[in-house]
């Protein structure tokens, strides 16, 4: 089996940036097989799947380690989010291949052009870290948020990260940003594990595919996660969103003059997303400084 040296660097950037991030894995790693090495649509996503059972595991473990993970809302999630992956990769399938590639590309656009709009949102709607207080109703609204989450990932491998931690910081507004990532990386090893079952079933699995991405990714993952579980990064967050973001509009159609073109207010929305989060976090920094030092207290 022939082992691409690209493909295994490819996997080793994706697999950082989910170690660091919890997103970005389904929204980098598929647009990069098909936009960069000429993988078909379906077989991009299949062996996407595939690779990240054995990717999420490791980053999953160090957050678990370090009880950065709410196993409950994981159980909650998993619920609905296992059995919806595996109807998503059927639907997939009966898609077929050659001139009906393009109905799932048309689905993958789509998704990751919400995920990055989702990405933002989060960042414009971040509270305070703390203990995870969810708003009412949470508990249906998670197993509802795994169904639908859960079939996109097996229809184009993306929601785990971008769209499903997006319904978390809505549902549970005051979870913890390490936390939110641990949560994520958890619930997403019982979904890809049950889309990449579906996945195998109905042969869309490329494995020399697979296993260089894994080559590069398990590593790289397992780094992402140790300096996300000690202190929450958020550099590569900006990064990750306007990516995601432009290859969904590739994915819809869109030519390179267009895709330039649009690629300035994207950037900005971008920006100005991850600015607004950045005041505001220093502004209660500012708040909580004062009030200790009026009361004479000493963080």
């Amino acid at each position: 089996m022939h082992l691409d040296i690209a493909l295994v660097a490819a996997g080793a950037l994706v697999g950082l940036l989910v170690g660091l991030t919890g997103t970005g894995g389904g929204a980098l790693m598929t647009p990069m097989l098909v936009l960069l090495f000429g993988v078909a649509p379906t077989t991009a996503i299949a062996s996407d799947l595939v690779a990240s059972v054995l990717m999420r595991p490791v980053g999953a473990l160090v957050h678990w380690r370090r009880h950065r993970v709410d196993q409950r809302v994981v159980a909650l999630l998993c619920a609905g989010s296992v059995p919806a992956a595996f109807a998503g990769t059927y639907v997939l399938h009966r898609f077929g291949t050659a001139a009906a590639e393009v109905a799932p590309q048309r689905l993958l656009g789509a998704a990751l052009v919400i995920g990055g709009g989702a990405m933002m949102a989060r960042h414009l709607l971040t509270g305070r870290a703390g203990p995870a207080r969810p708003i009412r109703g949470a508990t249906a609204a998670t197993v509802l948020t795994g169904v639908v989450g859960g079939f996109l990932v097996g229809l184009t491998s993306v929601g785990a990260g971008s769209l499903m931690m997006m319904a978390l910081m809505l549902l549970y507004p005051s979870m913890a940003s390490d936390r939110l990532v641990g949560t994520d990386l958890a619930q997403s090893v019982p979904l890809a594990l049950g889309a990449s079952i579906g996945a195998l079933v109905f042969g869309h699995v490329s494995l020399s595919i697979t296993a260089a991405v894994t080559i590069g990714a398990v590593p790289a993952t397992l780094a992402g996660s140790l300096i996300s579980s000690r202190r929450a990064s958020a550099v590569a967050r900006p990064l990750i969103t306007a990516m995601v973001v432009m290859s969904g509009l590739k994915y819809l159609g869109l030519t390179t003059m267009p895709l330039a073109v649009a690629l300035i207010p994207v950037g900005a929305l971008v920006a100005a997303s991850f600015t607004a989060r950045r005041i505001r976090t220093t502004r209660a920094s500012a708040v909580a400084s004062t009030l200790d030092h009026s009361t004479g207290l000493r963080p």
